[in-house]
């Protein structure tokens, strides 16, 4: 599946009200992301197989990337476009040596 097939089928999903969509989406994505680290917590205290936990954490990850999709939609940008600036910072970082560290601007 390509990003952008990922973007309109997920977007077919999307119910939520437009004028807050940056609000509901930065909600969504930080909850999500708190299940993840929900699901590995829990697994520490129960004891889940490791194969559970990969299957949980998969299934989280894919709520993570739903909010991370409509957010950017939502901006007025693509997978595409996060990914290729995303590869871009980090690939200037490599090359000046900043990948460690701490800050955006490295």
């Amino acid at each position: 599946m390509q990003l952008s097939e990922y973007e309109e089928a997920a977007a077919k999903t999307a119910i939520f009200p437009q004028e807050q969509g940056l609000t509901y989406c930065v909600l969504g994505l930080t909850n999500e992301a708190g299940e993840v680290a929900g699901k590995l917590k829990k697994s520490i205290r129960d004891g889940t197989d490791r194969e559970t936990l990969r299957n949980q954490l998969i299934d989280e990850a894919g709520d993570v990337f739903w909010y991370v999709t409509m957010l950017v939609r939502v901006l007025g940008s693509s997978l595409e476009e996060m990914a290729a600036r995303n590869l871009e910072k980090l690939n200037s970082r490599a090359e000046r040596g900043m990948i460690g560290g701490s800050g955006d601007k490295r």
